[in-house]
């Protein structure tokens, strides 16, 4: 049996996607058990690949009650923490990053700059497995009970500094549905606020406000069958990367090397201000990487990768 820990969120699965399957291709007779938030079982059925999954809310939250694994992989970060509680399992062998602290000599030095994709590749190819960093698409789930062709706006992110100002959301679902799209807005139930917000200073009816209302699968399909997705770099930007829905993702004051869409997927677009000394941050609200952005760009972008699909003669949805 082989244990594999990623105890984070949607965006972090995703991006685990081709580390899970390449484990899969090396070990195809073994069990593949998950540690993860019980909550993204959803999305985890859509990897496939997976054959159990473990409630694993946190680090250090989850005893191991089952078998030795035979291979125990740390998805989820440098360590010692995710080591320690890796180690504690008692695996054969343990893949994971060098940590002195962990006491932990073997693997690969950690690259703090690297995309979070490559990172894990890197990783297994250290130890003689070879995984497809491109291999990050999801199984296309049936689009019953959700709105199909709609264009997916999504404010809200954990990261308050992440977001962008959310007049320019609604300023762009205001361009968007001009042009004839039918904007929803999406996010998390924290975050109901503030789609009502950007959905009322659009002029967007009640029931174009899905935050809240929809659960991780129905989000999902949702975004697999969209026009068209914006947000920020947040789960649901993977999630339109992973079904090959047309997006534009506003990055700040993390840059897109680190967490954006393949450069070489021109229907996935990333937009950033680049990196330089914002000295009139006072660290509240938007990020100035972000408050730079202006309507007009980024509703040209959208206009691109729409042009990008037309040109391709693919169906967005």
């Amino acid at each position: 049996m082989i244990l594999v820990l990623r105890a984070l969120g949607v965006g972090d699965l995703a991006t685990a996607v081709p580390a899970l399957r390449a484990l899969r291709a090396a070990h195809p007779g073994r069990e593949l058990v998950l540690a993860a938030p019980a909550w993204l079982a959803p999305l985890v059925e859509l990897v496939g690949d997976v054959d159990r999954l473990i409630d694993t809310p946190g680090l250090g939250r989850t005893r191991w009650t089952g078998p030795q694994p035979q291979l125990a992989v740390n998805l989820h970060g440098r360590g010692p923490q995710s080591h320690h509680t890796l180690a504690a399992a008692r695996p054969g062998r343990l893949l994971g990053f060098a940590n002195s602290e962990a006491g932990f000599a073997d693997g690969p030095a950690w690259s703090e700059s690297e995309h979070e994709v490559e990172r894990w590749c890197r990783l297994l190819a250290w130890y003689g497995i070879p995984a497809d960093r491109s291999d990050l698409a999801l199984r296309r789930p049936s689009a019953g009970g959700v709105p199909v062709g709609v264009s997916v706006l999504h404010p809200g992110s954990k990261i308050v500094a992440k977001r962008w100002p959310s007049d320019r959301f609604a300023a762009l679902a205001r361009r968007l549905t001009a042009r004839g799209h039918r904007v929803v807005l999406t996010g998390s139930p924290d975050e109901r606020g503030l789609a009502a917000q950007v959905a009322d200073a659009a002029g967007l009816p009640a029931d174009a406000v899905l935050a809240g209302r929809t659960g991780l699968r129905e989000l999902a399909t949702l975004v697999a069958y969209a026009r068209v997705v914006v947000s920020a770099d947040t789960g649901v930007a993977h999630l339109a990367t992973a079904f090959g829905t047309p997006s534009v993702v506003l990055f700040g004051p993390v840059p897109p090397a680190r967490w954006g869409p393949p450069p070489d997927r021109p229907r996935h677009r990333a937009i950033w201000a680049g990196d330089r000394d914002w000295p009139s941050w006072d660290g509240v609200g938007s990020h100035p990487s972000l408050t730079v952005l202006g309507v007009d760009e980024v509703s040209a972008v959208v206009d691109e990768v729409e042009r990008v699909v037309r040109e391709s003669g693919a169906v967005a949805t």
